[in-house]
């Protein structure tokens, strides 16, 4: 009789599970892509709560065809687990004045792929050398994420200005903000300046 009545109990139980999934707000099933930046929401300062560690970027890079192979790490110092979590990694420059450019189109970046043990190169549509990386879609707590990555800028590159160039990760993940989910991007990059060989 216990036996019987605990069965019916977990089948009732079950019956109810995609009821209540289908109940959940709409916030929670909303892609990342339709949500605010937690940034956007704040009127101080966000705390991050992914910190980052990279090794290898050197002060300035000659302009050629050498590549510079670096490494790069992401932590969730957090005690809650990330979610739709995502990995990219970029090289570019920052355009402070007009005239100047963005260096990316001129750039390669890498990264290794430990699945298919070659070099991948990140380019998206518009010239630009960033691009998404294979990453675990939660991260928990205190759980890293590593990324081996390799870069060069080439000769042909207008040096007619200074650029203030960098290179690295960055990890975006949804977040809950002041009662609103919300996503956070954080950036692991090093700065470099370019040279003539």
């Amino acid at each position: 009789m216990k036996l019987r009545r605990a069965l019916s109990i977990s089948a009732a139980t079950a019956a109810l599970l995609p009821v209540a999934v289908a109940a959940a707000p709409a916030s929670q099933a909303a892609p990342a892509a339709e949500l605010p930046k937690c940034s956007d929401l704040d009127t101080g300062v966000y705390h991050n709560t992914l910190v980052g560690r990279s090794f290898g970027i050197p002060k300035s890079i000659a302009l050629g065809t050498q590549w510079t192979t670096y490494t790069a790490t992401l932590t969730n110092a957090s005690t809650k687990e990330l979610k739709s979590f995502e990995l990219s990694a970029k090289l570019g420059s920052y355009v402070y004045n007009e005239g100047e450019r963005d260096l990316s189109p001129y750039g390669d970046l890498q990264y290794w792929d430990t699945s298919q043990r070659a070099w991948k190169t990140l380019r998206q549509a518009d010239g630009k050398a960033r691009g998404t990386i294979p990453a675990p879609k939660t991260l928990k707590p205190r759980e890293s994420v590593h990324a081996q990555l390799r870069f060069r800028v080439g000769k042909d590159l207008p040096l007619d200005h200074a650029y203030d160039a960098f290179t690295g990760l960055t990890g975006s993940f949804v977040d809950r903000y002041r009662d609103t989910d919300c996503t956070a991007d954080v950036d692991e990059v090093g700065g470099f300046y370019p040279r003539k060989g």
